[in-house]
Parts: structure tokens; C-alpha cells; sequence
């Protein structure tokens, strides 16, 4: 099992915008399958952090999931102008011990 989190720094004021993309695709892909992730927003850390956190039982399920998100019209409607939204980011990967 595998725990991986994407971390965005939104640019300043932008992160609601952003959580609002991304809660959107949620509901567009469990609609389809369960999934196992939450969005998680800073509280005490840099501001205008945004992370989205996702569970999965092997590294191949996430890049399947990757890739039905990214060949979906629906979705990339609602993900459309995101990067206009952050400065950057970073992936962690980590497995569950």
C-alpha cells in the first residue's frame, strides 16, 4: 500500500480556487470508482498550500488513474486553468510500512 501525496503551492489567494477544481474532479471520478483520497489544505504551514492525498495498493494503480483522469473530457473541463492557479509543486510518494 502506498500513500501519495501531491503538494501544490497556489499562488497568493488562489487556493480555494484550486480546491474547488480539484473537489469537482473528485466527485466526477467517484462516480465512476471508489476512491481512497482527501484534500487536505494548509493550516500552519506555507501559506496557500493544497495537497491532494491518495491511497493505493501499487505505484501501476496510480499511473492507471493518472492516465483515466488525463484522457477524460469531463475532467479536463474542470481541471482547465489550474496551472494558472500555482507556482509549483512536488510529488511524495511513500509505502506503507
Amino acid at each position: 500500500m502506498y500513500v501519495i501525496r501531491n503538494v501544490f503551492k497556489c499562488k497568493p489567494g488562489k487556493s480555494k480556487a484550486l480546491i474547488e477544481k480539484f473537489k469537482a474532479t473528485h466527485d466526477l471520478m467517484r462516480s465512476d470508482v471508489p476512491l481512497d483520497d482527501r484534500i487536505l489544505v494548509d493550516e500552519v504551514a506555507g501559506f496557500w498550500t493544497v495537497v491532494v492525498e491518495v491511497n493505493v495498493e501499487s505505484i501501476a494503480d496510480f499511473e492507471d488513474r493518472m492516465r483515466e483522469r488525463g484522457s477524460r473530457e469531463d475532467v479536463q473541463q474542470a481541471m482547465a486553468g489550474y496551472m494558472d492557479l500555482v507556482d509549483g509543486g512536488y510529488r511524495e510518494i511513500f509505502r506503507l510500512a
